[in-house]
C-alpha cells in the first residue's frame, strides 16, 4: 500500500504526496458491490492474518482511522471427500485438539514460535538478509521454513493435518515439492494463531481508507486518476517511491536506472494467476462439513497430494481438472456485507499465469464437490479473469496477484539480488510493492521498510 510508505514519511515531517493511477486509492485492499447493491465483495485481498499483528498497523490507532477487524469463529477449514476437515482455529491448542494424533506435533510446531510471534514479526516483516534483532528465535522458527512444503506435510500423520498445512503454504504459488515452500504456510499459520484471520469491518477497503484518513491528519494530499508512464511526468521530490512490478519500474525510469538495476528488473519473474468469481448465495454454502460453515476462509483441493499436484501443473502452464480454489466467507465475521439471506462468497482458483479460459465451472464444480446444492443456490455471480485482474491492478500481471514468483531468489531478495530491496540504484528513488519483502498481503511492511530507507538516507 503506498498509503503506508506515504504515511511513514509523513509521520516524520515530510510533505508528502500521492499519486495513484486508479479513481480510487486501495490497490489489492478496494471492496465493491459486484453483483447486488449493498452486497459487498472484497475485490482482492479478504483476509488478513499478517496485517492485524503488523508492526506498522499496530503501532497506529487503526480504530482511530474507522479500521476494525473482526474475525470468524473458525479461521479456514479443508474440507475432504469423505466429510471430514482438517479445521484451524486461532488457537493452538484448540486446533491441536481436533486433529487427534497430530495434535501433538502440531503444538511442537507452532507453541513456540506463536509465543514469541510478537517479537519474530520484527525480523519476518522485513528484508532476510540482514543482522536479526532476535537470532535464536529467528533460527528455531527459520529451520522448518527451508523444507518443501509436501514434505512438510508429510510429517504429519493423519489427511487432515496434512490438508490443512499444505492448503495454507499453497498461498504462495508455487510447486509444493520446492525448497523454502513451507515459509510463507508457517508465517501465515504462525501470526493467525497470534492475532486470528481478521477480516477488516466494512471490507477491505476499510484498510486502505484508514491509511489515506491518517496521511491527510498527517497533511499529505492523495491525487486518484493520475496514472505515470515516464519520468517525466513525476514531480520534483527529494524522494520517490513506487509501488510498481518492478518491469513498470524499469519501463518509468529507463536509462535512468543502472543497467544492471534495469537487466534485474526487466527479468523479473511472473508467478501463476488467479481466476476469481464472487457469487451472491442464498442461505449461504451448503458445507457437507459442519465446521465450514462456521470457518471464514475454505480451501478446496482434496488430500495434499492432490493439491501438490495441481500446483505442479499451474506452474507449467497446464490447467487443472480440479484447480485449488479458496473461498472466502467473510460474512460469517461481519453480517453487514450481506444482504437479508443473501450472503457474498469470495472465490479464486490458481490458474496459470495468463490464462485465457474460464474457470468458472471448475470452480463452481470444486464447491459443489464439497457442498452439494451449492449451484440452486447461487442468485448472480461476477467474473474477473487474469486479464481482467492485471487491468483491474498493473502490477498483477497474467493474474499474478503475488506481484511476481515467491521462488528461493526473489522470497529472499526481492526484485534483484541486493541487501538493499528497497533500492533501485538512483539516490532518492525506491520501490515498494509486494516484489519486495515481506511480500503481498494488506501488513503495508513493505511501504514502511522502503520509507525507513529513504528517512535514513534523506
Amino acid at each position: 500500500m503506498p498509503a503506508v510508505a506515504a504515511v511513514t514519511l509523513a509521520q516524520h515531517g515530510v510533505q508528502v504526496t500521492v499519486l495513484e493511477a486508479a479513481d480510487e486509492v486501495g490497490g489489492g485492499t478496494r471492496s465493491s458491490e459486484a453483483i447486488l447493491p449493498g452486497l459487498l465483495h472484497d475485490d482482492c485481498s479478504a483476509i488478513h492474518p499478517m496485517a492485524v499483528g503488523s508492526p506498522f498497523l499496530s503501532s497506529l490507532d487503526v480504530d482511530r482511522y474507522g479500521l476494525r477487524w473482526r474475525w470468524p469463529q473458525i479461521d479456514c477449514a479443508h474440507p475432504l471427500d469423505d466429510g471430514s476437515a482438517g479445521v484451524l482455529y486461532r488457537s493452538v491448542e484448540q486446533t491441536a485438539a481436533g486433529l487427534g494424533r497430530d495434535g501433538g506435533r502440531w503444538r511442537r510446531l507452532f507453541d513456540r514460535p506463536v509465543a514469541r510471534f510478537d517479537a519474530l514479526s520484527t525480523d519476518i516483516m522485513g528484508p532476510l538478509l540482514r543482522l536479526p534483532h532476535h537470532p535464536l528465535t529467528l533460527a528455531r522458527f527459520g529451520a522448518p521454513t527451508m523444507l518443501p512444503a509436501a514434505a512438510l506435510a508429510r510429517w504429519f500423520r493423519t489427511p487432515q493435518a496434512q490438508a490443512l498445512f499444505i492448503g495454507v503454504a499453497a498461498h504462495a504459488f508455487r510447486p509444493l515439492h520446492y525448497p523454502m515452500t513451507s515459509a510463507i504456510g508457517l508465517g501465515i499459520l504462525t501470526a493467525g494463531h497470534r492475532h486470528g484471520w481478521a477480516v477488516a469491518a466494512g471490507g477491505s477497503q476499510a484498510i486502505a481508507n484508514a491509511m489515506a484518513a491518517a496521511l491527510t491528519e498527517l497533511g499529505g494530499t492523495i491525487e486518484t486518476g493520475v496514472p505515470v508512464t515516464s519520468a517525466a511526468e513525476l514531480p520534483p521530490a527529494d524522494v520517490t517511491l513506487f509501488d510498481l512490478a518492478p518491469e513498470a519500474v524499469a519501463g518509468i525510469l529507463g536509462d535512468r536506472l543502472p543497467p544492471r538495476v534495469s537487466a534485474a528488473y526487466r527479468r523479473f519473474r511472473r508467478g501463476p494467476g488467479a481466476f476469481k468469481v464472487d457469487f451472491a448465495v442464498e442461505e449461504g454454502v451448503p458445507w457437507t462439513n459442519p465446521d465450514a460453515r462456521l470457518a471464514g476462509t475454505v480451501h478446496l483441493a482434496g488430500p495434499h497430494r492432490e493439491l501438490a499436484a495441481t500446483e505442479r501443473d499451474i506452474h507449467a502452464g497446464r490447467m487443472p481438472e480440479r484447480p485449488f480454489v479458496l473461498v472466502g466467507q467473510q460474512y460469517l465475521a461481519d453480517p453487514q456485507r450481506s444482504v437479508g439471506n443473501v450472503h457474498p462468497v469470495w472465490t479464486y482458483a490458481h490458474v496459470p499465469n495468463g490464462y485465457t479460459g474460464d474457470a468458472t465451472a471448475a470452480i463452481i464444480a470444486q464447491i459443489e464437490r464439497f457442498a452439494p446444492g451449492f449451484r440452486d443456490r447461487v442468485i448472480g455471480h461476477t467474473v474477473r479473469s487474469t486479464t481482467e485482474m492485471s487491468r483491474y491492478n498493473p502490477n498483477f500481471v497474467g493474474g499474478d496477484i503475488m506481484t511476481g514468483a515467491k521462488d528461493l531468489r526473489q522470497l529472499t531478495f526481492g526484485p534483484r539480488v541486493t541487501l538493499s530491496p528497497y533500492s533501485t540504484g538512483i539516490p532518492g528513488v525506491y520501490i515498494c510493492s509486494a516484489a519486495t519483502p515481506p511480500g503481498p498481503g494488506a501488513h503495508g511492511m513493505c511501504g514502511a521498510n522502503a520509507a525507513r530507507l529513504a528517512l535514513r538516507q534523506l
